[in-house]
């Protein structure tokens, strides 16, 4: 991968590590649920007035809408509300691999490899490293158990998503991942903005007059740099290289969410969670990489 291309997966890495950050600064705002409302307004505005509706059945977009965006962010934004620093949510969300893969053997018959159940293992690991922080106290550090369960549901979901995505592509020959990002992201608008209605303070339902400029640059970068525009390159990337050359520019999104939440927002990482961590990257490239180990010799 040279010039363009590179440059576009480091761009990609940037902002889905940023993201967290973007997060973190529309919470101080918004409650979950309407930052929720906003972020999908701004990815599906305005590109949904000039991208045709793609061949796909409605049902896998209104599906996709509702894991990913209703579920993943819905529990990833409560997440970091009551309890979840953007540095180990970076982190966290990268489990989806593995929830993935579950589900895919699970609904799909697809069967693991060797590396990817050796990378479970470890990933096991990081999750019981994780849970050593909270050992004897609420909390530790910038996270709560709470937000710690949270964000691992939101990765749940997320790959919820991805099994989405898989059968929609095999269902639908001319499948526009674009298009089908667009349109899906309308399903999760109403039912956040029900949700908001429902629990959130009344208090709270006029905060958009109020919420300052740095509120609406957090929500359109959501909406159109950490969904629009990253998953427009990453998609781009995929159709011109292999998956196993675009896939580990993956593990520099935990590098960098890391380095924002403690340089942005000066957040603080427990030792417990240093383990975690590097477990959890480990067990990533054992899946990313680890191919070559167990490849037969020549």
């Amino acid at each position: 991968m040279k010039g363009r291309d590179l440059l576009a997966a480091l761009v990609v890495v940037i902002i889905w590590g940023t993201n967290f950050v973007a997060m973190k600064v529309g919470l101080r705002y918004f409650t979950p649920f309407q930052l929720g409302v906003g972020r999908f307004l701004f990815a599906t505005l305005p590109l949904v007035l000039f991208l045709r509706r793609p061949p796909v059945a409605p049902r896998w977009m209104v599906l996709y809408g509702l894991t990913q965006g209703l579920g993943q962010f819905g529990f990833v934004f409560m997440s970091l509300k009551v309890g979840m620093s953007a540095s180990l949510a970076s982190v966290l969300l990268q489990t989806q691999i593995f929830f993935t893969a579950v589900y895919g053997y699970a609904l799909l018959g697809e069967k693991p490899t060797r590396q990817l159940l050796l990378g479970l293992g470890i990933a096991a690991l990081g999750l019981l490293c994780f849970g050593m922080n909270y050992a004897g106290a609420a909390g530790a550090g910038d996270t709560t158990v709470a937000g710690f369960v949270l964000c691992l549901a939101g990765a749940a979901m997320w790959a919820a998503s991805n099994i989405v995505v898989r059968r929609a592509q095999q269902s639908s020959p001319g499948f526009d991942p674009l298009a089908f990002l667009v349109w899906s992201c309308l399903a999760p608008i109403v039912p956040f903005a029900l949700l908001s209605l429902a629990f959130d303070p009344a208090a709270t339902r006029w905060q958009w007059t109020a919420a300052p400029l740095s509120a609406w640059v957090a929500l359109a970068y959501l909406g159109w740099m950490a969904t629009l525009v990253g998953y427009g390159l990453w998609t781009l990337l995929l159709k011109r290289h292999p998956a196993n050359k675009v896939a580990p520019f993956s593990l520099g999104v935990p590098v960098v969410g890391i380095t924002a939440g403690v340089l942005i927002l000066d957040e603080s990482i427990t030792a417990w969670q240093w383990g975690g961590i590097a477990l959890t990257v480990l067990a990533l490239m054992c899946v990313l990489f680890g191919g070559r180990l167990f490849r037969p010799a020549a």
